[in-house]
């Protein structure tokens, strides 16, 4: 099934409800988006001679022609390969020579950047911007019928934020895309025609793919004026739409329960928070679960099997009265209906509760490959399951803890150290607003652990000093854990999607 079929089939059920808008304003009813998609995708064909496997890029801020150029993609039998608008120049041309995209569309702040690659890059023939007449044009063609669309067609080329190395391209179909979505409505919520799903998210990432279970239900997608995050904004929003859900990376999340207008805010419209793509620390969940209520859900998952490996759902963040309440809090939860997860050792075997080794994954939402990478595609899908080259272990309930990715890991005096287990404590300190902790290499002991913090804004009671933070150490976790070093900094280096870049911390060691 093609996944533009979700569109067309709303747009005949729910001609007239809200599919697109722009803060307070509505833009386009799902029959107008249906039309202006089906007019694109005859462009595509037509005028621009694109064929059926061909690659269009999107580089643009979250807008209404994000949507368009999404389903007309696939109107017309096309994949799409959305790229993080905050890239540097490079990596855009990167991106797009590696994916083989015949045409790039973006916003109009983009388009000196991008316009000169076309002399650079063999594959790319245009660029568009999405904005003024030229566009109005494309949109208003004759409508193109649906094109058909095997399951294992790629629909949505991703490539990975590259924190180290070049990004790789992983390869999602129309089947993968599909998965999720069900899942979605399994797993993290049930939707209804008019409900709302607020894009301060890079549609480029999570937010998009999020878009897909809302648009299967007539819901609204709304962007923020702004076009990105902005937390008194977003506050508005919630006001002004009914039915609300979010995707938040936990900075974000953070921000948001920090914002000063929170406290007076009526927020009785917020039906969903869903939160992944980094470690949210218990104390910040549970400040959160204060401000908001029991509207968050945990979903991890990677680009590879797209926001779907485990999750912890609305009611378990609610069950306070758990005797292992807070455990599961900290954990990334249970399995998701359709995925097999599976922990393992260096040589794939199952481990039992209790013991560490790298998360495994096996389902129709995995990825089916690399993008013209075989070498990494045979070590990442090894198997027949998608190593996702983070360490965790279940317990004997089955609740998924996430130690690190397996690359940060700290190996001191032969004994594994897991640093977000170190930022747990940390981050109890009441003047310690932020940390990450990397290893530093020793020449005895292999490595050894140093803390980079940032202090809270304002006066505490009791500074974040090394002496008050080591004896809080030494409270909560075995001593050869503990820092040997604190770094304060005033902010931690993160990728576009607000990961913390332990690359660049270690750099920072090393040099």
């Amino acid at each position: 099934m093609n996944l533009a079929e979700l569109l067309v089939r709303q747009a005949a059920t729910f001609a007239d409800r809200p599919a697109v808008s722009v803060g307070a304003a509505p833009v386009h009813t799902y029959a107008e988006l249906a039309r202006r998609s089906a007019g694109l995708a005859r462009s595509w064909r037509d005028r621009f001679g694109l064929s059926p496997g061909d690659r269009v890029a999107i580089l643009m801020k979250n807008g209404p022609a994000y949507f368009e150029t999404l389903f007309s993609a696939w109107i017309a039998g096309l994949a799409v390969v959305p790229i993080n608008a905050k890239l540097h120049g490079r990596e855009f041309a990167y991106i797009l020579e590696n994916s083989g995209a015949a045409i790039a569309v973006v916003s109009p702040d983009l388009a000196e950047t991008v316009a000169p690659l076309v002399a650079e890059i063999e594959t790319l023939h245009r660029v568009l911007v999405a904005a003024g007449p030229d566009w109005r044009a494309l949109v208003q063609a004759e409508p193109l019928d649906l094109s058909p669309a095997a399951p294992d067609d790629l629909a949505w080329l991703f490539y990975t934020s590259g924190t180290t190395g070049r990004p790789k391209g992983a390869m999602l179909s129309h089947r993968n895309l599909m998965a999720m979505t069900m899942n979605y409505f399994a797993d993290v919520d049930a939707i209804a025609p008019g409900d709302c799903m607020i894009h301060a998210a890079p549609l480029s990432h999570g937010s998009g793919v999020y878009a897909l279970p809302h648009v299967a239900k007539a819901a609204n997608n709304v962007v923020p004026e702004s076009g990105g995050f902005q937390p008194a904004e977003c506050l508005d929003l919630i006001e002004r739409w009914p039915g609300i859900s979010f995707f938040f990376a936990p900075t974000m999340v953070h921000r948001l329960i920090a914002e000063p207008r929170l406290a007076g805010a009526r927020l009785d419209n917020l039906k969903t928070l869903i939160y992944g793509g980094g470690p949210m620390y218990v104390a910040d969940l549970k400040a959160a679960l204060d401000a908001l209520g029991p509207k968050l859900v945990q979903i991890y998952g990677q680009g590879e099997a797209p926001m779907t490996i485990t999750g912890l759902p609305k009611a378990m963040h609610a069950a306070r009265d758990h005797p292992r309440y807070l455990a599961r809090l900290g954990s990334a939860g249970i399995a998701r209906t359709d995925v097999a997860v599976r922990v393992v050792d260096a040589q794939d075997r199952p481990l039992p509760p209790g013991e560490t080794g790298e998360i495994v994954a096996q389902g129709d939402v995995v990825m089916a490959g690399y993008w013209r990478n075989p070498e990494a595609t045979a070590k990442t899908l090894a198997g027949g399951w998608l190593h996702t080259g983070d360490v965790g272990s279940f317990d004997r309930d089955g609740f998924l803890t996430l130690k690190d990715r397996a690359k940060d890991m700290i190996i001191s005096g032969g004994s594994n150290i897991y640093p977000r287990e170190v930022e747990e404590v940390l981050l109890r300190h009441p003047d310690v607003a932020e940390v990450s902790v990397v290893g530093r290499p020793h020449a005895d002991w292999g490595e050894e652990v140093v803390a980079f913090v940032v202090r809270r804004d304002g006066e505490t009671a009791e500074p974040a000093e090394p002496a008050a933070l080591d004896r809080l150490c030494l409270d909560h976790i075995a001593r050869f854990k503990r820092p040997k070093d604190y770094v304060f900094v005033d902010a931690l280096p993160k990728n576009n999607y607000g990961k913390v870049l332990k690359t660049a911390l270690r750099d920072r060691l090393a040099s």
